[in-house]
């Protein structure tokens, strides 16, 4: 599977072979991300909890693509990506802009009327002016009520105790869903893609967050309760090593 260097790297514990689990910083020019565009229109601004749950599908669907499985068009770009750091730059559009990204190669998802489009990764100094010229910070949205989590369904667990931008939040949940599919086997991933990737972004109470938190032991958390964290590498908004994410199979 495409998504196999990820287990290789974040789930030490598996024991598989990886030529390198703390990754050299590749210069300006090769640094590659994948693009998250999330449509926030200023007249009817999307709900926060769905931006962020179709932005979580979105994301792993352009890796879970036909498009990007073996002599697919699109399998060289996300299989070099993911070979690398897995960067995401959540930007914002809206009218016009956003119906030019739909252009792009990627694949869109909407959530409860909320939309986000994960393009194919790609060097960042050659993002389409589509794209570069979007803006990546600004518009705020406030935190919603979203309610319980439907049964069945993975659900990727915001940090209580971290203050992140809807952007930053994007694209934390993003590579928690590619972190879980990372650790599915076949049956699993193949049911979750049949429902289109969905899943649940919530943020929960210090102490669930403690107690699903995996610590020391993320072998234990995973076999015990299907949990795996997602520790951002620190170019933003969060010191390095933070914990943003819970991601946690249902």
């Amino acid at each position: 599977m495409i998504l196999a260097p990820l287990a290789a790297r974040y789930a030490s514990w598996l024991g598989l072979p990886a030529e390198e689990t703390a990754l050299p910083e590749a210069s300006p020019d090769e640094v590659r991300a994948m693009p998250v565009i999330l449509r926030m229109e200023k007249a009817e601004p999307p709900g926060r909890t769905p931006l962020l749950e179709a932005a979580a599908s979105a994301a792993l669907a352009v890796c879970l693509d036909e498009r990007a499985k073996p002599g697919g068009e699109w399998h060289e770009p996300v299989r070099d990506w993911v070979s690398g750091h897995i960067r995401k730059v959540a930007r914002r559009a809206r009218g016009a802009h956003w119906q030019a990204v739909q252009e792009l190669p990627g694949v869109t998802v909407e959530v409860d009327g909320a939309e986000a489009r994960a393009l194919l990764p790609g060097r960042v100094v050659d993002a389409p002016k589509e794209v570069s010229r979007l803006q990546i910070s600004g518009s705020e949205l406030p935190p919603d009520e979203p309610g319980p989590v439907p049964a069945d369904t993975p659900v990727l667990l915001l940090n209580p105790g971290v203050a992140m931008t809807v952007g930053k939040a994007a694209a934390q949940v993003g590579h928690g869903t590619m972190l879980l599919a990372s650790l599915l086997d076949e049956r699993r991933l193949t049911a979750w893609a049949e429902r289109g990737f969905c899943c649940a972004v919530r943020v929960p109470g210090r102490l669930e967050w403690a107690e699903l938190h995996p610590g020391d032991d993320p072998g234990r958390a995973w076999a015990e309760r299907s949990v795996i964290a997602v520790r951002d590498a620190g170019f933003t908004e969060v010191d390095p090593g933070t914990v943003t994410v819970l991601a946690q199979w249902r």
